[in-house]
This record gives C-alpha cells, structure tokens and sequence, in this order.
C-alpha cells in the first residue's frame, strides 16, 4: 500500500508538471514519492534486470545514454531511460513514474539508466541491472567525489561476476574490472589525426590495482589511450571487442568492424561514446553495426556542449566543461590548439557551486598540457570568473604566455566578456565556461536579436505611413 500511495502520488505531481513546464521535473516526482516508499524502485512490476543497463563514469554518461537510446529506438525497440540526466535515486524513480502504470506495472524491451558513479550501488540494491557499461574514473568535483580511487572502491563492490559489464579499453580504472572477469565487453578507439602526447614532466597515474605508475603510449583523450602498468598485468588490451577505426574529422567518418559510420560531432572525446554504444546495441540487444550506423546520422546530442554565438561580427565557439575535470579541459585546449587559424581564448574556469560551502579549486588546469595552446597563434587571452580568474592567468604565465596577452576580469557578467571580446582583432573566438554563464550570454543575445528586429519592423511601418 505503500508503494501505491508514493507512485500515484508521483504520477500525480507528474501530472501537474506537466500542465504548468513539461520540460521541468527531471527529478522532484521521485524525489517527493521516494519520502513515502523508499524502496519504491524496487517494487516496480515487470522489469527484467537482464534488459537493464547502468550507464556509470566521470564522463560520457549522458551522451552515451542519449546515443544507445537512439541506436534502439530507431531500430523498433522500446526504452525506458532517464534522458534528462537526473541521475540519482530519484531520478530513476521519476523516469519509472512516467512509463509505469496505475499499478506500478512497467512494459519495455530496455531499461537504459545514466547513473551517478558515486550513487550508483545505492541504485544497483533496489534496480539490480544485470550490465553496467563503464566509461571511466578521473578527477572530478573532489569537495563532492574526493579522488577517483574512493569513487573505485564505491563502484568496485558492485561489479560481482555475474554482471556483465561494458568497459574502456583504454582506461586504466574501468579496464582494470575486467581483471578476473569473465563477462566483459570492451571498447576503444584506435589512433587518429587528433592523438596525442604531453610533453616530459607531467605525471599519468597511479595504478588502480597495485598503486604502480601507468605508462601511457600516446593519448586519445586525457588519461584515457592505450596503456600498461610499471608493475602488474593492468594494461590496455592490443585489441577491443569493438574498436572506432579510421576516423576522419574532414570527412566526418569512421569504422567499426568494417561498417561505415556518419560522425555526428566530429569532436575527439565523442569516440569512445559511439564505440561504447555500438557495443551495447550488439551485445544488449542484438542490433548489428550497419543497422546502428543507420541511427547515427540523425543523432542529437543534448546541448549546451559544443555550440557557436554570433555577437556582431565575432564567432563565439562555446565549448562546456565540467568544472573540475582535467580530460574535458584538455580536449577542449586540444581543440583550440589544433586550430591553427588566429584566435582569441576566452577562459572562464569557476569553482564549483553546487554544495555548501562553496570552495574554490584549479589543480586540473596544472593537469593539463597547454604547450601547444601557448605556442599557436593566439591574439589574446581573457581570465573570467569570481573568484579563479587570477589562478587561470597565472597557469597560462607558468606555460610562457607573455602577461602582455593576457586581460583578467574578476567576473562573470556578460556585459563585460561580450566587451573584452568585441576589442579583438580576430573573428575567432573560443570560450570555455560553465553552462550558466553561456546561456546568460544566450539570453542576451536572443533579446538584443528581438530588439533590433522590433526597431526594424516599426522603422518599416512609420515609413509605410509616410
């Protein structure tokens, strides 16, 4: 009676969301029905674990969430997911509410969930999926996270024998579950245009089995390439069960086991995301790689990830990070480096301000290799934020940027970054920052857009009176 009295409830407030915002609510239903059943995602009816998969990992969750859903909808298959990126308890709980019926009956050929690396065993005990698909663990949000060695330890447990499980070749932490695992899937993506190395000095890793030094050969993204440790059997496997090959950025293209596949964002770090879901879409539910590959060319990725501002005359390529994530970082410096076109570079690293009390941390820019940034065609460098800004400018002098090229702004009020940008020479512009500030500069351009076309349209009409 319990669970009943929390899911109609739930679908009751669903109900409610969906008459006043029906793109709000990736969250509160389950929120306020988990206060009244807590185990409520355990009680929901006709959910087969072995069609279950947990999607889990510091990056590539949601697109990889995203793009599986794609590959098995377009192919005739029902899914239950949650693609809002609400990846805790409730958020499950929410995505469960909607497609469930008056009696907490759920009907679907899959169940797709994005989960929180941190939450996921807490999920796993009431959702006992019977895969879970490891993308990685790196540094990430340590006030929330700590080191990415206590998140393996909370996921480690979870991943028993009789779970198959879906993972990175080319990851040390994720590779390292298939040690002693007889049902593993892998992924990875072989060497392309837009590989890489770090110049000496920079440290990788410590190995997550023996706490040995990882050695790595090159890099696809940061901290992620093919790899081996100093000292036990932890290493990359020469080869994947399923591999992205032949990857052209110009023609956006590549291959998988000899299929043709159309590269929807021709963006490094977007790699391991399609390998990751051609595996699935095999393993899981048997859709070969031709007929994934038909899905790919009408995939959308959620948004805000890689987007382009017009401002006056000025090409504003947006490029969101996570906060406190050294890999998204370094294929974003990766991405500017390789443009070799004369630039402006907007930086807007932020602490991060999601828990009380807020704190402030840039580690993960000293991470990061910006040599090659540092040593291309750069016209300016722009400093933004509250409160890291002079961190930032003092990363780019420890690489060698001349403080001449450098303007700092302890900030981060659009009037003033659309300012600095518009005293460039360049057309060029890239900017990194977190979501928030990005869709204010949005905003103050959609307004700015309506104006001038509302001046125009009265300009026209007092003309036509005349």
């Amino acid at each position: 009676m319990k669970f009943l009295i929390a899911l109609w409830f739930g679908k009751f407030l669903n109900f409610l969301i969906n008459i006043i915002d029906k793109t709000r609510g990736s969250n509160f239903s389950g929120e306020k029905a988990l206060r009244i059943d807590p185990n409520m995602v355990a009680h929901f009816k006709g959910i087969d674990p072995g069609k279950v998969l947990f999607i889990t990992g510091t990056n590539g969750k949601s697109t990889s969430n995203n793009l599986i859903n794609h590959i098995l909808k377009a192919n005739g298959k029902t899914v239950v997911s949650n693609l809002e990126g609400a990846n805790l308890l409730a958020g499950v709980a929410t995505a469960l509410l909607k497609a469930s019926s008056l009696t907490g009956k759920v009907k679907a050929d899959y169940y797709i969930f994005e989960t929180d690396e941190r939450f996921m065993p807490i999920i796993h005990r009431q959702l006992p999926a019977a895969s879970i698909l490891v993308t990685n663990l790196q540094k990430d949000q340590v006030q929330r996270n700590g080191d990415p060695d206590f998140i393996y330890r909370r996921v480690a447990p979870v991943l028993k024998k009789d779970i198959r499980l879906f993972l990175n070749n080319e990851e040390p932490r994720a590779k390292s579950f298939s040690m002693d695992h007889t049902h593993v899937i892998t992924y990875g993506v072989e060497k392309h245009s837009d590989s890489f190395r770090k110049k000496e000095g920079f440290p990788t890793m410590a190995c997550p089995v023996c706490h040995h030094s990882i050695a790595f050969e090159y890099y696809n993204n940061d901290g992620v390439g093919p790899f081996h440790c100093t000292h036990c059997g932890n290493q990359s496997s020469l080869q994947a069960d399923y591999t992205v090959r032949n990857v052209d950025f110009e023609k956006r293209s590549f291959t998988i086991e000899d299929v043709s596949f159309p590269m929807p964002y021709n963006i490094p770090y977007m790699l391991y995301n399609y390998a990751a879901a051609v595996a699935v879409a095999k393993e899981l539910a048997g859709i070969e790689p031709a007929d994934a590959a038909k899905a790919f060319a009408s995939f959308r990725n959620v948004g805000g990830r890689f987007e382009i501002l017009k401002y006056k005359d000025k090409t504003i390529k947006y490029m969101r990070i996570k906060q406190e994530n050294p890999e998204t970082l370094q294929t974003c410096i990766n991405i500017m480096a390789g443009d070799k076109e004369r630039k402006m570079v907007c930086l807007g690293l932020c602490p991060l301000v999601d828990m009380i009390p807020h704190y402030t941390n840039t580690f993960y820019a000293f991470d990061c290799d910006f040599s090659e940034l540092a040593s291309g065609d750069v016209e300016k460098y722009f400093c933004f934020s509250e409160r890291v800004c002079y961190d930032t400018a003092n990363r780019l002098i420890y690489e060698g940027v001349d403080p001449s090229l450098i303007s700092v702004a302890d900030t981060e009020d659009v009037d003033t970054i659309f300012a600095e940008i518009e005293k460039a020479e360049t057309d060029n512009i890239y900017m990194i920052t977190w979501l928030h500030t990005y869709e204010h500069m949005q905003k103050k351009l959609h307004l700015q857009d309506a104006e001038t076309e509302k001046t125009e349209t009265e300009e026209k009409e007092e003309k036509g009176e005349a």
